[in-house]
């Protein structure tokens, strides 16, 4: 990306103040990519502990398969899931807070036994199962904010900063050079007067 400047004062101010603003705004957003990092691997092994926990509660349903024929799945839904915004490392991600179930009546006398132990069993498979998805998004905010935020720094480090300094550098070594030329032309004009005064006496 090329800097655009003009070889004056005001150019060369405007030039300096964007990068006095940029140098001091790196360590902010390098603190916070490590932050977004930090948290990514965090979501990550929270994922994967959630689906083992899902995989194994999975595997504790088909040893009951036969069992769970019996069951009458309409008896139980998720009625409501309750969450809450929660910032991390200035990302806004959802907090699952609560889910409500609804259980529609059942007879004691009539079902099996094991029913009441089923309902605790889907509930604890669809918290998980929920708690999972919660994270998955989390987890997707997380790598793009993370991700946008590793391309700032790379902008600003190899890009904008060094291209500042060059436009910066560039319009010193004109101004010196034109100050140079001034001075020699001053230098030139005045020996030529004292010439010209030399000859006239």
């Amino acid at each position: 990306m090329a800097i655009a400047f003009q070889y004056n004062k005001t150019s060369l101010q405007n030039l300096e103040k964007n990068l006095k603003m940029r140098v001091r705004a790196l360590p902010t957003i390098k603190s916070k990519e490590s932050a977004l990092r930090l948290e990514v691997k965090r979501s990550k092994d929270e994922i994967k502990q959630l689906n083992e926990e899902v995989e194994r509660r999975l595997n504790a349903y088909d040893q009951m398969l036969s069992l769970w024929g019996e069951f009458d799945t309409s008896l139980l839904r998720v009625k409501d899931v309750k969450m809450s915004i929660k910032k991390i490392a200035g990302v806004r991600v959802p907090v699952l807070d609560e889910v409500e179930y609804e259980t529609k009546p059942f007879s004691l006398f009539t079902s099996p036994k094991w029913y009441a132990d089923g309902f605790t069993q889907l509930k604890e498979l669809a918290q998980v199962g929920i708690e999972a998805e919660f994270s998955a998004e989390k987890l997707r905010l997380l790598e793009y904010a993370r991700k946008k935020t590793t391309q700032k720094v790379n902008l600003f480090e190899k890009v904008q900063i060094p291209g500042y300094e060059d436009a910066i550098r560039k319009i010193k070594r004109f101004m010196e050079d034109e100050e140079n030329l001034s001075k020699s032309s001053q230098k030139i004009v005045k020996a030529k007067r004292e010439r010209e005064v030399n000859v006239e006496s």
